[in-house]
């Protein structure tokens, strides 16, 4: 079990060595940023970019993209995976927004959740970087690092963010957000962790079990 300046250390750390850490999709505004993140979904953020990079220069409004036919953002976002599901869901919302929200991307998660193709980690996403409200998205980066830390245990996504929440303190909640994704993919990985490298060692569960301390 953590404790407190357990915790206060970790994130000084990552503050020191993620700095600059921020979401790496590209948007301007928060419906592009919505529709990004349910892009985002078994894809990378880069192939992401690469697509809203032309796809939003096309189509800028919840009207352009409620008007679209499913084919035609099928073939925009193809590269994205699991594209006719994403299309559907992404006209679907469009039409939502339209008609119930006067075309604006509502900032409260529990309105966002109920858009197709919106979940409680896209809705943190979008809340955190669209509203500047205190949020934790928990995605695989996320679940993977604090459960080596041992700042969680809970065997779902929800239940991690519950626990994130409790002993982080909620200032720091969408930037811990960031850090951690930024040391799953840097340092903290699935495959071969970069456990030599981590500044967190004397911290991580998995490392002092790994190296039978």
């Amino acid at each position: 079990m953590k404790t407190r300046d357990d915790i206060e250390h970790i994130l000084d750390i990552l503050a020191d060595c993620y700095p600059q850490a921020k979401t790496a999709l590209v948007y301007s505004n928060a419906f592009e940023l919505l529709i990004a993140t349910i892009l985002s979904a078994q894809s990378t953020d880069k192939q992401v970019n690469k697509v809203t990079g032309k796809l939003f220069g096309k189509y800028k409004t919840p009207e352009d993209f409620a008007a679209l036919e499913p084919q035609t953002l099928e073939e925009e976002i193809k590269s994205c995976g699991l594209y006719r599901t994403k299309a559907l869901n992404i006209i679907n919302m469009s039409k939502i927004l339209v008609e119930r929200y006067g075309s604006q991307v509502p900032s409260d998660p529990d309105e966002l959740q109920k858009l197709p193709g919106v979940g409680r980690k896209t809705a943190n996403v979008v809340v955190s970087n669209a509203f500047g409200r205190p949020a934790i998205a928990v995605d695989t980066h996320v679940f993977r690092v604090t459960h080596r830390l041992g700042l969680a245990k809970s065997s779902t996504p929800l239940g991690t963010e519950k626990e994130l929440m409790a002993c982080i303190p909620r200032v720091l909640w969408s930037q811990a957000h960031h850090w951690f994704i930024y040391h799953g993919r840097n340092v903290c990985r699935a495959r071969q962790p970069k456990c030599d490298e981590c500044r967190l060692r004397q911290y991580c569960d998995f490392y002092n079990s790994e190296a039978g301390l």
